[in-house]
This record gives structure tokens, sequence and C-alpha cells, in this order.
């Protein structure tokens, strides 16, 4: 098994290993090619991401500046609004429904350096997966950490910092961030004509 799989198994391994550092150069120069294009290309845009991720769902769309480590790693279902300068580090699945809001500045890491500095120098890590439920908002500066999954229906806060499970339906928020309330019937608002 070499780096790569390890990386994907979720295992302990070498980041530098060669599978890895030739997957990483490609995608940086698919993300340099989608950062450059203006938004009035929305179609190249789209393809480029279709052709990176492993799903891109109609309707979805990502602002510049992106940054992801593989892309091919990365689920994205119909409807995803990515903010501006949104990073996800996808050395593990990132699986994200439909309908998802993400606010500018946000970052997904799937990714854990080894504790010992010895280890951390040769590049030892591990990844886990990172999973977003349908209809789920996430505040901008919000921070999500490996092996988080967030329940369907959630609001997280900004500037939040993601260290474990959120179930589905609540507002959290905070470092490290935790449930506050549930999101009732009560928090139904009337637009204004």
């Amino acid at each position: 098994m070499n780096d790569l799989e390890k990386m994907k198994a979720g295992l302990w391994s070498h980041a530098a290993g060669p599978e890895i550092r030739r997957e990483l150069e490609r995608t940086r120069e698919e993300l340099f090619r989608f950062n450059q294009l203006p938004p009035s290309r929305a179609g190249e845009r789209r393809q480029l991401l279709r052709s990176l991720f492993a799903r891109f769902g109609e309707g979805s769309i990502i602002h510049s500046p992106f940054h992801c480590d593989f892309g091919a790693q990365i689920s994205i279902g119909e409807g995803f609004v990515g903010n501006f300068n949104l990073t996800i580090l996808d050395e593990a699945p990132v699986t994200i429904g439909d309908h998802v809001y993400i606010g500018p500045n946000v970052g997904i890491y799937t990714v854990a350096h080894a504790l010992l500095p010895a280890q951390r120098n040769a590049g030892i890590m591990r990844s886990l997966p990172v999973t977003i439920g349908d209809n789920v908002w996430i505040g901008g500066s919000t921070v999500i950490l490996q092996g988080v999954t967030i329940g369907p229906g959630t609001v997280i806060g900004a500037g939040s910092v993601v260290t474990h499970d959120i179930p589905a339906g609540v507002v959290a928020y905070g470092n490290p961030c935790r449930v506050v309330r549930p999101i009732t019937a009560e928090d139904r608002v009337e637009p204004v004509d």
C-alpha cells in the first residue's frame, strides 16, 4: 500500500510520498486555472470543478479564491454556495449535502499531523472524513476539523471551531463549537415585500 492509499484509508502515513506530491501538484495547476477565470465564464468554472471533484451538483457555485489539496475526495450536492476563500484540505473524503451555504474564510481540514516534533517534521499525518448534511449553513471564518459530521438543517455560527459531531436541526457556535439550541418553528421569519 503506497502513502496515497494509506492516506485515503485514514492510516498514519508520510505526507511527502511521491504519489501524494504528484496529485497535489496536479490539483494546484487546476486550481490556478479556476481561480484565474472571471465570474463571467461560469460554465468553464463549473466544468473545471466537475473534473476536479468526485461530484459537483447542479446549481452549485464556489467563489474565488478557492483552495483544496486533491479535489477528487470532495463530493458536493446541488444548490451549494461556497463563499470567498473556502479551503478544503481533502486528504480524506469531504461530503457536503444539498443546499449547503458556507460563508467566507471557512476551512475544512481532514488532516492532522503527528504530535511529536520528529514525526511531524518527517511528514507523518492521518486524515479522517468530514460530512456536512443537507441544508446546513456555516458562518464565516469557521473551522471544521477532521472526523466531524454536521447533521442536516443545522446552523454553525461564524467564527466557530467544530471539533466534534453536531446533531441535526440546531444552532451551534463557539470555540469549541457547542449546541446552543434547537431550530424551531419560532425561527420562521416573514420577508418584507
